[in-house]
């Protein structure tokens, strides 16, 4: 993976403190590669309007912008980062135990703690699901752009981030989550087996890792694994047969060819989304992506 040149900034400067819907409050506690905090605003006239009754359900969850904003009453949320999974679980489980074990890391933060309790973490001495999902937030909100990684052998190498002043702990949204995810199941599984129960009337968003829009482009952002043409196609096929169950479906991707034949008996929107992780800086700014939608 070649080096990436800029971190991203802190959530805080990109999202708005409240919602008008939903959870007041609720919001992403994690930073992410390819999040959708900066396009809910492009992102909310393309859905159904009672949306909220619908059941919703979300395969790729990563750092859930979609979820917090919509607050749907009842959700089905998955993903293959299986410690980001039970980082979600263990926060809407007992958000104050969190709470408590992150509040430390947060005022021991410096270079010598992060990479001690790196160490601490790729030698399995962090055990309880409570003290890994703390670290989970922790690393997350201090490491080079928010990036989960780990080598060959499953050990995890993102190095600490050159942030200032980092914001690790916030209470608040914390529990502001928790209370979100209440009427939330989330799954450890592939996005196949998150929407295996989608029926009729239910909504299913897809923010998958995106068709790189050039050779050397190919950044998925959330885990290691190879998103290629093939398994874009696999995708676009689960769409189509959501679409024939009678679920509504929305799908965001890059402007290519290839997402744009596999979708073409559907119907394609342009919004325009920053990016701000480039090597090069004149690669960074707005870009043109889709919003497929079969209604």
């Amino acid at each position: 993976m070649a080096p990436i040149a800029h971190e991203l900034p802190q959530l805080e400067t990109r999202l708005p403190p409240r919602r008008r819907h939903g959870i007041p409050g609720a919001q992403p506690f994690l930073k992410w590669v390819g999040g959708k905090g900066g396009l809910l605003a492009q992102l909310e006239p393309l859905l159904p309007a009672d949306h909220r009754k619908r059941r919703y359900f979300e395969p790729f969850l990563g750092g859930g912008a979609m979820f917090f904003h919509l607050g749907p009453r009842r959700a089905v949320l998955g993903d293959m980062n299986r410690e980001l999974v039970a980082t979600y679980q263990m926060v809407a489980h007992d958000v104050e135990a969190v709470i408590r074990a992150l509040e430390p890391m947060a005022a021991a933060h410096s270079e010598d703690h992060f990479y001690r309790t790196r160490a601490a973490w790729n030698d399995g001495h962090i055990r309880s699901r409570v003290a890994r999902a703390a670290t989970f937030i922790y690393f997350n909100r201090t490491c080079f752009n928010g990036l989960w990684r780990v080598n060959r052998a499953g050990k995890y190498n993102v190095p600490m981030g050159r942030y200032s002043n980092p914001l690790v702990c916030l209470p608040e949204r914390l529990r502001a989550a928790a209370a979100a995810l209440a009427g939330a199941q989330v799954r450890w599984q592939s996005y196949v087996d998150t929407v295996e129960d989608a029926r009729q009337g239910d909504l299913v968003y897809f923010d998958p890792p995106y068709q790189p829009v050039s050779a050397t482009a190919n950044f998925t952002g959330y885990n290691a694994e190879c998103f290629g043409e093939a398994q874009q196609r696999q995708l676009g096929a689960l769409f189509h047969r959501l679409h024939e169950r009678g679920c509504l479906v929305m799908l965001s991707n890059s402007d290519t060819p290839l997402i744009r034949q596999i979708y073409s008996r559907f119907r394609i929107d342009v919004v325009m989304a920053a990016r701000h992780v480039n090597s090069r800086a004149d690669k960074r700014g707005a870009v043109p992506e889709v919003v497929v939608r079969n209604y």
